[in-house]
């Protein structure tokens, strides 16, 4: 385990502690490879559909956990993944004891070393509404520096919850988990975020695949983003 897994771990259990009773953010990770067409998820997210850790999942596996309403949609868009677009989606599954769960779902392009494209990957953010006032509320001390960075924190939450028709709080949650993920302070997460603004004002197509990039590469330095 890294330094950087153990902080994280450290970090999560202390906010655990502090909220008690509840469930902590769900978040994880998915891939997929255009080639060999399989897919490979975190346990967070096998947890999220009520597998054990090590089920490996397939698009037909996936596709049978989405919502019939909003099956049609994303059967579609897996199909436009399998032609080579990333995607972004806020739908909802349920899981193997028929619970209905509501997620973000966030993918950037995965490139080989020569730069081509070979797949997909991103991540899984559970945002069924599970937090109240007061599990927020200790959330938000945990984060060093949060109070100075209010304002900014603000326009980066607002600018989410545009892109992905989204809640304030379940923006924070993709701000906090990114911060969290990445080792980068959420002021610095959130900087990015609305520096990308200007670039793709009046589209939302365009602030949605932006962001996307961003969040996954906030670990990276501004100049490498692309």
């Amino acid at each position: 385990m890294t330094d950087r897994d153990e902080s994280s771990r450290t970090e999560r259990a202390l906010v655990e502690q502090v909220v008690g009773v509840g469930d902590p953010l769900l978040v994880g990770r998915f891939r997929y490879r255009f080639g060999e067409r399989e897919w490979e998820w975190s346990d967070e997210v096998a947890q999220m559909h009520g597998y054990p850790p090590g089920t490996v999942p397939t698009t037909e596996l996936l596709l049978s956990h989405k919502h019939p309403e909003d099956r049609d949609r994303l059967e579609a868009m897996i199909t436009s993944v399998e032609d080579g677009a990333a995607f972004t989606s806020r739908h909802r599954i349920i899981d193997t004891e028929g619970r209905v769960r509501e997620v973000l779902v966030v993918s950037d392009i995965l490139v080989d070393d020569d730069g081509t494209v070979i797949g997909t990957e991103g991540y899984y953010v559970e945002v069924t509404e599970t937090a109240d006032e007061y599990r927020r509320e200790a959330i938000d001390n945990t984060l060093p520096g949060l109070v100075e960075a209010r304002v900014l924190i603000e326009q980066a939450k607002g600018a989410l919850m545009v892109a992905y028709g989204v809640n304030a709080d379940q923006a924070f949650r993709v701000l906090r988990w990114r911060s969290q993920e990445t080792n980068v302070k959420l002021r610095t997460i959130a900087e990015r975020v609305v520096a990308e603004l200007p670039r793709v004002s009046g589209n939302e197509v365009k602030l949605r695949t932006r962001l996307d990039h961003v969040l996954l590469t906030a670990h990276l330095e501004p100049g490498s983003l692309g």
